[in-house]
């Protein structure tokens, strides 16, 4: 028996999600007193697979196959249920990513195993097995009991720390033969926003509401966000009246994130902003309105004009940067 996790990589390369996914996978294996080995899919290289090893990996079975280079759910399901049989585990865990919440639905119906999706912190194991997860679009929190003998896990962003144990992985080639079938569905073109930081795998995130009253004062927005290192986001009515774009609308009916700083400049909190939202570390909300709902699930709240608060603020980070460079 052993655990395994799948690497989601892009071009080649891993995201700090993969090594908070393979650190949540060594701690599972050492409670069940077992290894972890980690499956990879694409063109990685042998140096960078063999640094999953820092975090906890065993090994590593890399399928490098020209086949692969382009990710397809079905193709990729078959080869992580593989995986897992070979590697005899019991426990598969995949991040909760855009192409993990297609994938591990999948590979857990592969290997009819019990399903947990999202989960949010370590499973609480003993004469059960017990995975905590988010439920009601993050509005609350359920204890999931997996039952069977396999099971999946899907695993939030940043809901687990890095953990570097040491160590260098095996590297090993993992070739599969996969049914024809598999590639009726592919994806032709994958477009990336190269310019910025992913929303998903964002540790913090300056977002705007109606409150900055138009597009041209986004400025200061994005001034903030350059200082802290932060990915930008949006309320939906934001994104609806095209101030911003679609791809950076976080909630309930857009992007669910889970940052360790989320700041959020003249939104006002409805329940559908807040369910996308909820799982964030430390929320800091900024709204002249003392009443607004987003006080009520703020960790820190300043009641103030937005155009006066956030430019104090980036001359504050500023001045800041300055004495600290």
């Amino acid at each position: 028996m052993s655990v395994l996790v799948y690497a989601e990589n892009t071009g080649g390369q891993f995201k700090k999600s993969v090594y908070e996914l393979v650190s949540y996978g060594k701690a599972i294996a050492d409670l069940l007193k077992t290894n972890l080995s980690v499956v990879s899919i694409g063109n990685v290289s042998n140096e960078n697979l063999a640094t999953l090893g820092k975090y906890g990996a065993a090994k590593v079975l890399n399928c490098a196959n020209e086949k692969f280079k382009d990710f397809n759910s079905q193709a990729f399901a078959s080869i992580i249920s593989n995986a897992a049989t070979s590697e005899n585990a019991n426990v598969v865990i995949i991040s909760n990513s855009f192409a993990g919440k297609g994938l591990a639905p999948r590979v857990a119906i592969k290997l009819k195993a019990s399903f947990a999706a999202g989960a949010t912190e370590l499973p609480a194991i003993g004469d059960s097995f017990i995975a905590k997860t988010g439920a009601y679009s993050g509005k609350a929190f359920a204890n999931v009991q997996l039952t069977s003998a396999m099971k999946v896990i899907s695993l939030n962003p940043n809901s687990y720390k890095v953990v570097e144990s040491g160590g260098t992985a095996e590297v090993v080639a993992f070739d599969v033969a996969i049914n024809e079938n598999e590639f009726k569905s592919t994806v032709n073109e994958i477009v990336r926003a190269t310019d910025k930081i992913s929303l998903p795998d964002a540790e913090l995130v300056v977002s705007g509401g109606r409150g900055l009253k138009g597009p041209e004062n986004w400025g200061m927005i994005e001034e903030m966000a350059n200082l802290l290192g932060a990915a930008t986001a949006c309320s939906k009515p934001v994104s609806d009246a095209d101030w911003r774009p679609h791809s950076e609308h976080v909630g309930q009916t857009g992007i669910a994130i889970s940052p360790n700083l989320y700041l959020a400049v003249g939104i006002s909190g409805a329940i559908q902003h807040l369910a996308g939202v909820s799982s964030s570390k430390c929320i800091v909300v900024i709204n002249k309105d003392a009443e607004a709902p987003f006080f009520k699930a703020a960790d820190y709240g300043i009641v103030g004009d937005a155009f006066e608060v956030v430019p104090k603020l980036i001359e504050a980070l500023k001045k800041f940067k300055a004495a600290h460079n």
